[in-house]
């Protein structure tokens, strides 16, 4: 039953990531921009969610929905993609440059800092903003 479900949903995602690619082409836009905007339609019902629920004043209801989401995307994508690439005999390639790499080290870190302790605040959230921010904001750079 699961795989009749989501037989449509790749096929639709296909066709989602063939118009977007195109577009962001189109308009000239970075390449990176594309992964971007499926990571938000990907999490964007959770996301709405745990907007709701901060907005409840329920910070660690809206912390537990994003990270659970995250972990579930996350957490079943990657070793997937490594377990294919495995038994392709290929290998697998973040395709991260040194400044990349460093802000991906550093969310790990400040993630591991914040999901790690017993409560959460808003100002470990805002640092996190921040640095997709830095991210996003370096994607358009030259």
């Amino acid at each position: 039953m699961l795989l009749l479900t989501l037989i449509p949903i790749v096929l639709l995602s296909e066709f989602l990531a063939v118009l977007i690619d195109l577009g962001i082409e189109q308009l000239g836009l970075p390449p990176e921009l594309g992964g971007i905007l499926i990571a938000v339609l990907v999490l964007s019902p959770e996301g709405l969610t745990a907007l709701h629920a901060a907005l409840d004043n329920q910070l660690q209801r809206a912390v537990n929905v994003c990270l659970g989401s995250a972990l579930a995307t996350i957490g079943l994508t990657i070793p997937a993609v490594l377990m294919i690439g495995l038994l392709a005999g290929s290998e697998v390639h973040l395709n991260l440059d040194q400044l990349q790499a460093v802000l991906l080290i550093l969310t790990l870190f400040l993630s591991a800092l914040t999901f790690g302790g017993a409560r959460t605040n808003v100002l470990q959230g805002v640092v996190l903003l921040l640095l997709f921010v830095v991210y996003v904001a370096l994607i358009f750079s030259p």
